[in-house]
Protein backbone atom coordinates (compact mmCIF):
# COMPACT_ATOMS: atom_id res chain seq x y z
CA UNK A 1 0.00 0.00 0.00
CA UNK A 2 1.64 3.54 -1.06
CA UNK A 3 0.85 6.03 1.54
CA UNK A 4 1.92 9.77 0.50
CA UNK A 5 2.70 12.55 2.89
CA UNK A 6 3.05 16.44 2.56
CA UNK A 7 3.97 19.04 4.43
CA UNK A 8 1.51 22.44 3.77
CA UNK A 9 1.17 26.43 4.57
CA UNK A 10 4.05 28.23 6.80
CA UNK A 11 6.47 25.82 8.36
CA UNK A 12 6.64 25.11 12.01
CA UNK A 13 9.55 23.35 14.47
CA UNK A 14 8.38 19.56 14.44
CA UNK A 15 7.68 18.83 10.72
CA UNK A 16 10.60 16.82 10.76
CA UNK A 17 9.60 14.86 13.76
CA UNK A 18 6.42 14.03 12.37
CA UNK A 19 7.44 12.73 8.89
CA UNK A 20 10.14 10.52 10.75
CA UNK A 21 6.96 9.19 13.13
CA UNK A 22 4.88 8.40 10.17
CA UNK A 23 7.63 6.52 8.09
CA UNK A 24 8.65 4.66 11.37
CA UNK A 25 5.39 3.74 11.81
CA UNK A 26 4.65 2.78 7.83
CA UNK A 27 6.96 0.30 7.99
CA UNK A 28 5.69 -1.98 10.67
CA UNK A 29 2.43 -1.50 9.01
CA UNK A 30 4.02 -2.52 5.44
CA UNK A 31 3.04 1.01 3.69
CA UNK A 32 5.81 2.29 0.90
CA UNK A 33 5.61 5.86 1.59
CA UNK A 34 5.89 8.85 -0.67
CA UNK A 35 6.97 12.07 0.19
CA UNK A 36 5.19 15.04 -1.65
CA UNK A 37 7.06 18.30 -2.41
CA UNK A 38 5.73 21.70 -1.60
CA UNK A 39 2.82 20.89 -0.05
CA UNK A 40 -0.13 20.11 -2.43
CA UNK A 41 1.91 21.31 -5.26
CA UNK A 42 3.79 17.57 -5.27
CA UNK A 43 0.31 16.52 -6.08
CA UNK A 44 -0.05 19.16 -9.04
CA UNK A 45 3.10 18.79 -10.25
CA UNK A 46 3.53 15.09 -9.74
CA UNK A 47 7.08 16.45 -7.24
CA UNK A 48 8.17 13.27 -4.85
CA UNK A 49 10.40 11.11 -3.69
CA UNK A 50 10.66 7.80 -1.93
CA UNK A 51 10.67 8.30 2.08
CA UNK A 52 12.23 5.30 3.61
CA UNK A 53 14.28 4.92 7.39
CA UNK A 54 17.36 5.79 5.90
CA UNK A 55 15.73 8.81 4.07
CA UNK A 56 14.24 10.41 8.03
CA UNK A 57 17.03 9.14 9.88
CA UNK A 58 18.95 12.21 12.07
CA UNK A 59 15.79 14.49 11.00
CA UNK A 60 13.78 14.82 14.94
CA UNK A 61 15.97 17.74 15.94
CA UNK A 62 15.94 19.80 12.62
CA UNK A 63 14.05 22.69 11.85
CA UNK A 64 11.88 23.24 8.58
CA UNK A 65 10.95 20.50 6.44
CA UNK A 66 12.66 18.45 4.35
CA UNK A 67 9.70 17.67 2.17
CA UNK A 68 9.04 21.70 1.39
CA UNK A 69 6.52 23.49 2.12
CA UNK A 70 3.75 25.99 0.14
CA UNK A 71 -0.07 27.78 0.31
CA UNK A 72 -1.05 26.18 -3.04
CA UNK A 73 -4.30 25.62 -2.60
CA UNK A 74 -5.69 22.96 -5.26
CA UNK A 75 -9.20 24.61 -5.07
CA UNK A 76 -7.32 28.14 -6.27
CA UNK A 77 -5.58 26.60 -8.97
CA UNK A 78 -7.37 25.87 -12.55
CA UNK A 79 -8.74 22.23 -12.77
CA UNK A 80 -6.41 21.34 -9.48
CA UNK A 81 -8.72 19.03 -8.42
CA UNK A 82 -8.74 17.19 -11.16
CA UNK A 83 -5.09 17.23 -11.45
CA UNK A 84 -4.84 15.71 -7.93
CA UNK A 85 -6.90 12.97 -8.89
CA UNK A 86 -5.38 11.80 -11.56
CA UNK A 87 -1.60 12.09 -9.55
CA UNK A 88 -3.01 9.95 -7.00
CA UNK A 89 -4.49 7.20 -9.91
CA UNK A 90 -1.53 7.40 -11.86
CA UNK A 91 0.46 6.98 -8.94
CA UNK A 92 -1.08 4.13 -7.00
CA UNK A 93 -1.45 6.33 -3.94
CA UNK A 94 -3.80 4.76 -1.70
CA UNK A 95 -4.13 7.47 0.82
CA UNK A 96 -2.81 10.95 1.77
CA UNK A 97 -1.91 12.22 5.72
CA UNK A 98 -1.74 15.96 5.27
CA UNK A 99 0.17 18.04 7.83
CA UNK A 100 -0.93 21.45 8.07
CA UNK A 101 -2.86 24.33 9.60
CA UNK A 102 -6.25 25.85 9.26
CA UNK A 103 -5.26 26.32 5.23
CA UNK A 104 -4.12 23.04 4.31
CA UNK A 105 -6.38 21.20 6.26
CA UNK A 106 -9.47 22.89 5.29
CA UNK A 107 -8.24 21.73 1.70
CA UNK A 108 -7.62 18.49 2.78
CA UNK A 109 -11.19 18.88 4.25
CA UNK A 110 -12.46 19.22 0.62
CA UNK A 111 -10.50 16.75 -0.56
CA UNK A 112 -11.45 14.27 1.83
CA UNK A 113 -15.24 14.74 0.74
CA UNK A 114 -14.73 14.65 -2.92
CA UNK A 115 -14.07 11.19 -2.09
CA UNK A 116 -10.53 10.87 -1.17
CA UNK A 117 -8.86 9.29 1.64
CA UNK A 118 -7.16 11.84 3.66
CA UNK A 119 -5.94 11.95 6.87
CA UNK A 120 -4.90 15.24 8.64
CA UNK A 121 -1.94 16.39 11.49
CA UNK A 122 -2.48 19.62 13.09
CA UNK A 123 0.77 21.87 12.74
CA UNK A 124 0.93 25.22 13.45
CA UNK A 125 2.82 27.68 15.75
CA UNK A 126 -0.49 29.72 16.14
CA UNK A 127 -2.29 27.02 17.91
CA UNK A 128 -5.75 28.49 16.26
CA UNK A 129 -7.52 24.94 14.82
CA UNK A 130 -10.20 24.03 16.84
CA UNK A 131 -10.10 20.20 16.60
CA UNK A 132 -6.88 20.05 19.04
CA UNK A 133 -5.53 21.35 22.55
CA UNK A 134 -2.26 22.05 21.35
CA UNK A 135 -1.17 22.02 17.67
CA UNK A 136 3.01 20.83 17.53
CA UNK A 137 5.44 24.26 16.71
CA UNK A 138 3.32 25.99 19.36
CA UNK A 139 5.64 25.33 22.37
CA UNK A 140 8.45 25.63 20.10
CA UNK A 141 7.32 29.64 19.25
CA UNK A 142 6.19 30.43 22.88
CA UNK A 143 9.56 29.67 24.18
CA UNK A 144 11.40 31.69 21.20
CA UNK A 145 8.84 34.73 22.02
CA UNK A 146 9.00 34.29 25.82
CA UNK A 147 12.79 34.30 25.59
CA UNK A 148 12.96 37.05 23.67
CA UNK A 149 10.46 39.43 25.86
CA UNK A 150 12.70 37.97 29.09
CA UNK A 151 16.08 39.37 27.53
CA UNK A 152 13.90 42.66 26.46
CA UNK A 153 13.66 43.28 30.19
CA UNK A 154 17.08 43.84 30.89
CA UNK A 155 17.27 46.76 28.23
CA UNK A 156 14.20 47.90 28.86
CA UNK A 157 15.02 48.13 32.62
CA UNK A 158 18.46 49.77 32.14
CA UNK A 159 17.02 52.39 29.75
CA UNK A 160 13.74 53.37 31.17
CA UNK A 161 12.05 52.85 28.11
CA UNK A 162 8.96 50.90 26.93
CA UNK A 163 9.86 48.07 24.41
CA UNK A 164 7.27 46.86 21.72
CA UNK A 165 7.64 42.98 21.08
CA UNK A 166 5.17 42.32 17.91
CA UNK A 167 5.06 38.05 17.83
CA UNK A 168 3.23 36.69 15.23
CA UNK A 169 -0.43 35.58 15.37
CA UNK A 170 -2.61 36.50 12.07
CA UNK A 171 -5.81 36.11 13.68
CA UNK A 172 -5.69 34.48 16.93
CA UNK A 173 -3.71 35.94 20.07
CA UNK A 174 -2.18 32.71 21.42
CA UNK A 175 1.76 33.27 21.29
CA UNK A 176 1.22 36.50 22.35
CA UNK A 177 -0.76 35.80 25.38
CA UNK A 178 1.12 32.69 26.63
CA UNK A 179 4.23 34.15 25.60
CA UNK A 180 3.65 37.55 27.88
CA UNK A 181 1.79 35.66 30.43
CA UNK A 182 5.53 33.82 30.71
CA UNK A 183 7.44 37.04 30.09
CA UNK A 184 5.44 39.11 32.79
CA UNK A 185 4.67 41.41 29.82
CA UNK A 186 2.71 44.64 31.14
CA UNK A 187 0.42 44.96 28.25
CA UNK A 188 -0.88 42.25 26.14
CA UNK A 189 -2.54 42.93 22.40
CA UNK A 190 -4.28 40.07 20.28
CA UNK A 191 -6.32 39.96 17.55
CA UNK A 192 -9.41 38.73 19.92
CA UNK A 193 -9.93 42.46 21.12
CA UNK A 194 -9.29 45.41 19.27
CA UNK A 195 -6.48 47.74 21.09
CA UNK A 196 -7.33 50.90 22.40
CA UNK A 197 -4.29 52.88 22.58
CA UNK A 198 -5.45 55.76 24.49
CA UNK A 199 -6.30 53.08 27.32
CA UNK A 200 -2.78 52.14 26.23
CA UNK A 201 -0.87 55.07 26.78
CA UNK A 202 -2.92 55.73 30.08
CA UNK A 203 -1.90 52.64 31.78
CA UNK A 204 1.58 53.10 30.90
CA UNK A 205 2.12 56.35 32.74
CA UNK A 206 -0.13 55.32 35.49
CA UNK A 207 3.07 52.46 36.23
CA UNK A 208 5.06 54.98 35.59
CA UNK A 209 3.82 57.25 38.40
CA UNK A 210 3.86 54.31 40.38
CA UNK A 211 7.59 53.75 40.45
CA UNK A 212 7.74 51.58 37.41
CA UNK A 213 10.32 52.98 34.98
CA UNK A 214 10.04 50.87 31.93
CA UNK A 215 7.20 48.39 30.26
CA UNK A 216 6.74 45.83 28.03
CA UNK A 217 3.94 45.58 25.43
CA UNK A 218 3.35 42.17 23.32
CA UNK A 219 1.21 42.72 20.66
CA UNK A 220 0.23 39.79 17.85
CA UNK A 221 1.15 40.62 14.47
CA UNK A 222 -2.86 40.67 13.28
CA UNK A 223 -4.17 43.16 16.44
CA UNK A 224 -6.73 45.81 14.84
CA UNK A 225 -5.87 49.13 16.57
CA UNK A 226 -7.96 52.38 16.76
CA UNK A 227 -6.07 55.38 16.73
CA UNK A 228 -8.53 57.66 17.83
CA UNK A 229 -12.46 57.19 18.99
CA UNK A 230 -14.25 58.43 15.73
CA UNK A 231 -12.04 55.68 13.89
CA UNK A 232 -12.45 52.27 13.37
CA UNK A 233 -10.39 49.57 14.34
CA UNK A 234 -7.72 48.16 11.51
CA UNK A 235 -5.28 46.09 10.57
CA UNK A 236 -1.95 46.54 9.67
CA UNK A 237 -0.41 45.33 6.56
CA UNK A 238 2.43 45.86 4.29
CA UNK A 239 -0.05 46.36 1.11
CA UNK A 240 1.17 43.55 -0.23
CA UNK A 241 -0.15 39.63 -0.74
CA UNK A 242 0.89 36.38 0.27
CA UNK A 243 0.93 33.41 -1.89
CA UNK A 244 -2.14 32.46 -0.24
CA UNK A 245 -3.51 35.92 -1.64
CA UNK A 246 -4.01 37.17 1.71
CA UNK A 247 -2.85 40.50 2.61
CA UNK A 248 0.71 40.32 4.33
CA UNK A 249 1.07 41.86 7.96
CA UNK A 250 3.04 43.74 9.06
CA UNK A 251 4.17 46.65 11.34
CA UNK A 252 2.07 47.11 13.66
CA UNK A 253 4.32 47.13 16.66
CA UNK A 254 5.97 50.04 15.04
CA UNK A 255 2.72 51.97 15.09
CA UNK A 256 1.75 51.07 18.75
CA UNK A 257 5.35 52.28 19.56
CA UNK A 258 5.39 55.45 18.18
CA UNK A 259 1.68 56.01 19.52
CA UNK A 260 2.38 55.16 22.69
CA UNK A 261 5.59 57.57 22.93
CA UNK A 262 3.44 60.12 21.27
CA UNK A 263 0.96 59.86 23.68
CA UNK A 264 3.44 58.97 26.99
CA UNK A 265 6.39 61.39 26.08
CA UNK A 266 8.39 57.87 27.10
CA UNK A 267 11.32 56.69 25.06
CA UNK A 268 9.66 53.77 22.84
CA UNK A 269 11.33 51.30 21.03
CA UNK A 270 10.10 48.16 18.71
CA UNK A 271 11.67 44.20 18.29
CA UNK A 272 9.73 42.57 15.55
CA UNK A 273 10.54 38.47 16.28
CA UNK A 274 8.81 37.84 12.90
CA UNK A 275 10.08 34.43 11.27
CA UNK A 276 12.44 33.52 14.33
CA UNK A 277 9.49 31.98 16.03
CA UNK A 278 9.41 29.54 12.91
CA UNK A 279 12.47 28.39 12.87
CA UNK A 280 15.12 26.32 14.94
CA UNK A 281 15.43 23.11 16.17
CA UNK A 282 11.87 22.32 18.55
CA UNK A 283 11.01 21.95 22.11
CA UNK A 284 11.20 18.48 23.05
CA UNK A 285 7.64 18.96 24.20
CA UNK A 286 6.72 19.73 20.14
CA UNK A 287 8.94 16.20 19.44
CA UNK A 288 7.37 14.22 21.33
CA UNK A 289 3.73 15.72 20.47
CA UNK A 290 4.40 15.48 16.86
CA UNK A 291 5.85 11.96 17.02
CA UNK A 292 2.61 11.52 18.73
CA UNK A 293 0.77 12.86 16.04
CA UNK A 294 2.61 10.74 13.46
CA UNK A 295 2.25 7.43 14.89
CA UNK A 296 -1.76 7.84 15.58
CA UNK A 297 -1.78 9.50 12.16
CA UNK A 298 -0.24 6.40 10.30
CA UNK A 299 -2.34 4.27 12.52
CA UNK A 300 -5.85 6.10 11.30
CA UNK A 301 -4.66 4.60 7.62
CA UNK A 302 -4.41 1.25 9.03
CA UNK A 303 -7.29 1.60 10.30
CA UNK A 304 -9.01 3.33 7.45
CA UNK A 305 -10.52 6.57 9.03
CA UNK A 306 -10.31 8.77 6.59
CA UNK A 307 -11.52 12.16 6.68
CA UNK A 308 -10.60 12.42 10.16
CA UNK A 309 -7.27 14.13 11.97
CA UNK A 310 -4.73 13.53 15.11
CA UNK A 311 -5.57 15.81 18.07
CA UNK A 312 -4.81 16.16 21.31
CA UNK A 313 -7.49 15.89 24.08
CA UNK A 314 -6.22 16.41 27.04
CA UNK A 315 -3.03 13.73 27.13
CA UNK A 316 -4.92 11.77 24.87
CA UNK A 317 -3.83 11.65 20.94
CA UNK A 318 -7.71 10.80 19.68
CA UNK A 319 -9.25 11.06 16.27
CA UNK A 320 -11.45 13.96 15.27
CA UNK A 321 -13.63 14.96 12.13
CA UNK A 322 -11.39 17.13 9.85
CA UNK A 323 -14.72 18.93 8.75
CA UNK A 324 -15.39 20.24 12.62
CA UNK A 325 -12.09 20.51 13.65
CA UNK A 326 -11.49 22.97 10.57
CA UNK A 327 -15.17 24.64 10.55
CA UNK A 328 -13.50 27.78 13.08
CA UNK A 329 -10.69 28.91 14.25
CA UNK A 330 -9.73 28.37 18.20
CA UNK A 331 -9.49 31.91 19.25
CA UNK A 332 -8.59 32.71 22.95
CA UNK A 333 -11.46 32.99 25.34
CA UNK A 334 -12.39 35.72 27.31
CA UNK A 335 -12.08 34.11 30.22
CA UNK A 336 -8.40 32.85 29.44
CA UNK A 337 -6.59 35.89 28.23
CA UNK A 338 -8.74 37.73 32.06
CA UNK A 339 -6.16 35.97 33.66
CA UNK A 340 -3.14 37.73 31.98
CA UNK A 341 -4.85 40.90 32.60
CA UNK A 342 -4.60 40.12 36.59
CA UNK A 343 -1.00 41.51 35.93
CA UNK A 344 -1.29 44.91 34.02
CA UNK A 345 -1.05 46.61 36.62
Amino acid sequence: MKVAVLTGGGDCPGLNAVIRAIVRRASEHGFEMMGLRDGWKGLLDDNHFRLTRETTSGILHRGGTILGTSRVNPFKVENGLERVKRAIERNGIHAVIAIGGEGTLSAATRMSQEGLRIVGVPKTIDNDLNGTDFTFGFDTAVSIATEAVDRLHSTAESHKRVIVCEVMGRHVGWIATYAGIAGGADVILVPEIPADLEAVAQHLVRRNAGGRTFSIVVVAEGTRIKLSAEQNEQLVTTGALDEAGRPRLGGVGNIVAAEIERRTGFETRVSVLGHIQRGGAPTAHDRVLATRFGVHACDMVARGEFGRMAALRGNDIVSENLAEATRELKRVPKEFFEVAQVFFG
